[in-house]
């Protein structure tokens, strides 16, 4: 292999395309109404690079650890570890360089913001290492990251979460894993457990209710912000509410792919790929631009 091969084949490892999930780290200053500080904006900034890099690790992580059973996928056996174009080593290598640079981006941003950091890593840690079959505790895992996103660009840099916002973060990341959950089911069917343990506890019934539950959280508990009295205060503004349509529209849309399209399995990829969602996406943070602004 030559090296700009190798090179590529670091770069697919690293999974930039999953680099839209960090915008997490960004609902903080948009909501928190701080965009005026340069400094502040600075700082969210590097907790967004330094999430990616430390994201990245976990994505080598999780693919050193899953290497043979990837090989039975359909899809994951094209993996750069899996499909043996990276060796197992040299990604170990890699992946500690992507963790160094992470924790020292952070260090850059606040102390909370490394302990964030480093508290992502163990969780994912414990994730690869067995939590990963235990059946609801592993979509509460993964929720845990995108909960800790948040938290990175909120408290990480000095910016107080709104509860509200950070109910919704919960629910939106609950839905998304057990919709991820349901994908797999579909596209995997009777082999589904032989790639991911907890697939067999998971019946589509089962995760059907989960999922609405979930679907229904996040209106709720957004719309529920929209109309709070600290949030027209802060944003001076009553307006919020209209964006809850496109809210309600990707989730439905995010649903339709679910059950009549085989999506879902792959929320960052869903997101560049289907125009309804990137449309409802752009969208709703124009309209929410507008009124903030």
């Amino acid at each position: 292999m030559t090296n700009d091969s190798l090179l590529r084949a670091l770069v697919r490892l690293a999974r930039p395309h999953q680099w839209v999930k960090n915008g997490f780290v960004l609902v903080g200053l948009l909501f928190g109404h701080r965009w005026g500080d340069a400094a502040l904006v600075g700082r969210v900034a590097l907790s967004f690079v330094a999430f990616s890099l430390a994201s990245s690790a976990v994505y080598v992580t999780n693919d050193i650890l899953d290497r043979e059973v990837d090989r039975r996928h359909p899809e994951k056996r094209k993996r750069p570890i899996a499909s043996g174009l990276v060796r197992p080593g040299l990604a170990a290598v890699f992946g500690c360089i992507l963790a160094a640079a992470a924790l020292a981006l952070a260090a850059k941003v606040s102390l909370t913001a490394v302990a964030i950091i480093a508290c992502y890593a163990v969780i994912n840690l414990v994730y690869s290492l067995g939590a990963k079959n235990v059946v609801i505790l592993d979509v509460f895992i993964i929720a845990a990251g995108f909960m800790l996103r948040i938290l990175a660009g909120t408290i990480g840099v000095g910016i107080e979460p709104s509860r509200w916002l950070l109910l919704c973060g919960l629910m939106v990341t609950l839905f998304l894993g057990f919709a991820k959950r349901r994908a797999e089911g579909l596209a995997l069917a009777d082999g589904a457990p032989q790639h991911r343990r907890t697939l067999e506890d998971y019946d589509p019934a089962f995760l059907d209710n989960m999922i609405s539950v979930c679907a229904a959280g996040v209106l709720v508990t957004y719309s529920l912000y929209t109309v709070d009295p600290g949030t027209i205060a802060l944003h001076r503004t009553d307006k919020l509410i209209y964006t809850v349509p496109f809210v309600l529209y990707g989730l439905f849309r995010y649903l339709f792919l679910l059950h009549r399209c085989g999506g879902a399995g792959d929320p960052s990829s869903d997101l560049l790929r289907d125009p309804h969602l990137a449309a409802t996406a752009v969208g709703w943070l124009a309209m929410v631009v507008l009124l903030l602004f």
